[in-house]
């Protein structure tokens, strides 16, 4: 085996808790993807898809180092080609190489280790195509990762964090790829049953999606659910830049939703799924109907986000 081979352990279930089982968490998956493990994080890729169903990263926020970008894109040699989008999707139009798993999160530990987390984050699995306006936005996609992140350093905690794309049959088809219009991220921590209560809004209802009051579950989770919104098909068919107005309701939404949301929409449903929809800690908003937002449409049970700070972990 060699050095890299021997860096490269992938998502540890166990990270949380060292070894505790109330909060040992497994990748949510399911049969027929491709596991690739990095330096503190796996990728469950799609191969027909080409992109990633789902990643899992754990991240040490009492150990995290400051390292520079590379921005040395690569396809994962593990995989063949056709299995990845590669270059010839992002190349010459205003589409991110938007990391799924954010580039710093992984990046914890001696320095040869975070260094080669820094570099396996510059892998093609690893990053989904964004338009530029949501990939790059202080206050919603990057928003809510700096949060995390921040939240983690901030009180040396571990945290796991799930992220990937919501496959749709009708999403849109560009350069042979379909390109997806949401995303995902989970958010898992080792939990006092209590320790959220005072995030929770005066008009909040309980969530439908588990035993989010607390009880004896250490174990604590959180989900948000990001939509690319029409703008991107006006990047990818109508040729609007992101610099362009995009008329409506917004180029793009960010919601925080119940877990149990995401297991239906991504048919993620297994047991990993389970413990995280058991642990969401996210309270229903007490809104009144769902509502449609150009032919989505949005449940009552999601609160939708403008910045960061509305945050709840």
């Amino acid at each position: 085996m060699d050095q890299l081979e021997t860096l490269r352990t992938g998502y540890d279930p166990a990270f949380l808790g060292d070894g505790d089982p109330d909060v040992t968490v497994p990748v949510p998956t399911c049969p027929g993807l491709s596991v690739l493990d990095y330096v503190h994080f796996s990728v469950h890729q799609d191969t027909e898809r080409r992109l990633a169903a789902i990643t899992a990263v754990n991240l040490d926020g009492s150990r995290l180092r400051e390292v520079g970008r590379s921005d040395s894109w690569r396809l994962d040699p593990r995989l063949p080609a056709e299995h990845q989008a590669g270059e010839e999707l992002y190349a010459r139009n205003d589409l991110d190489r938007g990391h799924l798993v954010r580039r710093r999160d992984p990046v914890w530990g001696e320095d040869q280790v975070a260094r080669q987390a820094n570099r396996d984050t510059f892998h093609y699995t690893v990053c989904a195509p964004q338009a530029g306006y949501f990939n790059q936005s202080a206050e919603l996609w990057l928003g809510v990762e700096d949060h995390v992140l921040e939240h983690a350093r901030a009180a040396d905690q571990r945290l796991s964090v799930f992220t990937g794309c919501v496959f749709d049959p009708e999403d849109p088809v560009y350069r042979g790829v379909q390109v997806p219009r949401r995303f995902f991220k989970i958010v898992a921590w080792d939990a006092r049953p209590d320790a959220v209560q005072e995030q929770i809004p005066d008009d909040a209802a309980p969530s439908a999606a588990g035993p989010a009051a607390g009880g004896a579950h250490r174990l604590g989770s959180t989900g948000y659910l990001l939509d690319q919104g029409e703008g991107l098909n006006r990047i990818l068919v109508r040729g609007l830049r992101p610099d362009q107005e995009v008329p409506g309701p917004g180029p793009f939404r960010t919601f925080q939703v119940p877990v149990a949301d995401i297991a239906e929409l991504t048919g993620l449903q297994d047991e990993a799924m389970d413990l995280l929809r058991a642990a969401d800690r996210y309270r229903v908003p007490a809104a009144e109907h769902d509502e449609e937002v150009q032919g989505v449409r949005v449940l009552h049970r999601w609160r939708e986000l403008s910045h960061a700070d509305q945050i709840m972990l």
